[in-house]
């Protein structure tokens, strides 16, 4: 942390996406660390899968799979890239990518810039498999047919991914939302059903922007498709009161100021579930404070990103020694006991 506050300034004189470029670069090219050992008590079962610690880093960042060993290196217990679009678009008009300091957030419209699935695949391929290595999957933004790309996703990434996640929760492509509502939900997971591999857990990422009786509703969609976890949730087009002087722009917000209302979605989706669908809480996760407040609300596993820009690479790490902490301090034997026991 201490390094990272001297290298921080560099960073912040670069505009956001050149920054994140340059990083995505330097950790491309770098040896990966050794895998991080985590202690017993951390261990999660979801979905199948054993994650190492219950702090991953959520889709975004390394959007075309070009460096998950290295961050799987730096202390997170899985890493998540994408979102991968069949075929390579470009994304929205720069600037897209904003940091909102006094906030401690982060506003985005991005537009699923990436450079396609063959591309991740290539790269993906070439791996050796280890550690768990998620891939996020989404529709181009000019296709006619935005469930055929999903189905497309599915099929070209599953041999390369421990596990899938779909994403129709982004708010920087037109109308990708609207694949949240109720006859095209169905039609969707119907479709990803009737693809995915047998085995291969897939995840379904939802907006925190959603009105009552939706979680009810995309909880028994999930559960009657067989999707394996929600991932709650992606940025929001609300805006709470904001110090930056980006607080204008368009886009996704995210880190702090997403805080209150990804926890608050959280509950309602454990509400609607009744536990019955694992969750994956993303946004405004800042620390181990934070991390504690979603697992005990019904999360198995969180996610992060926005809080990396602000507080360094080393934040996994130090939210996975939090939680061990905070394990001792509920007189807990494992994360698995927090999970949902603030939920009633």
């Amino acid at each position: 942390m201490a390094l990272y506050k001297l290298l921080r300034p560099l960073a912040f004189a670069l505009d956001a996406e050149t920054a994140h470029r340059a990083t995505i670069a330097a950790l491309s090219v770098s040896l990966p660390l050794p895998l991080p050992r985590f202690p017993a008590e951390l261990e999660q079962q979801v979905a199948g899968l054993s994650f190492p610690s219950p702090v991953g880093l959520a889709a975004g960042f390394d959007k075309d799979a070009e460096a998950p060993d290295a961050i799987l290196g730096l202390g997170f217990g899985f890493v998540e890239v994408g979102t991968i679009t069949p075929k390579p678009q470009a994304g929205n008009p720069k600037p897209r990518l904003f940091r909102l300091k006094e906030d401690h957030g982060v506003i985005n419209r991005m537009g699923f810039n990436n450079g396609g699935q063959a591309a991740a695949l290539e790269r993906l391929s070439k791996r050796e498999r280890r550690g768990i290595v998620g891939v996020n999957i989404g529709a181009n933004k000019d296709s006619a047919d935005r469930i055929a790309d999903y189905v497309a996703g599915v099929k070209a990434m599953s041999p390369v991914a421990d596990y899938l996640t779909v994403n129709i929760s982004s708010p920087n492509t037109p109308g990708l939302r609207n694949l949240q509502a109720g006859g095209e939900l169905v039609e969707l997971l119907a479709a990803v059903r009737d693809a995915r591999q047998p085995g291969l857990p897939v995840c379904l990422k939802v907006a925190p922007d959603l009105e009552s009786g939706d979680h009810d509703r995309i909880v028994r969609a999930a559960i009657d498709s067989g999707i394996d976890a929600l991932i709650v949730s992606n940025t929001t087009i609300s805006r709470p009161p904001l110090k930056s002087r980006h607080a204008g722009e368009a886009g996704g917000l995210s880190g702090r100021p997403l805080k209150s209302l990804a926890l608050d979605q959280i509950r309602r989706f454990r509400a609607s579930s009744g536990g019955g669908i694992p969750l994956i809480a993303a946004g405004g996760i800042e620390d181990a404070s934070d991390a504690w407040d979603r697992i005990t609300a019904g999360a198995s596993l969180v996610q992060l990103y926005s809080a990396m820009v602000y507080e360094g690479p080393g934040i996994a790490r130090r939210i996975a020694e939090g939680l061990r902490a905070r394990l001792g301090l509920a007189q807990m034997a494992h994360i698995s006991e927090a999970v949902g026991s603030d939920a009633g």
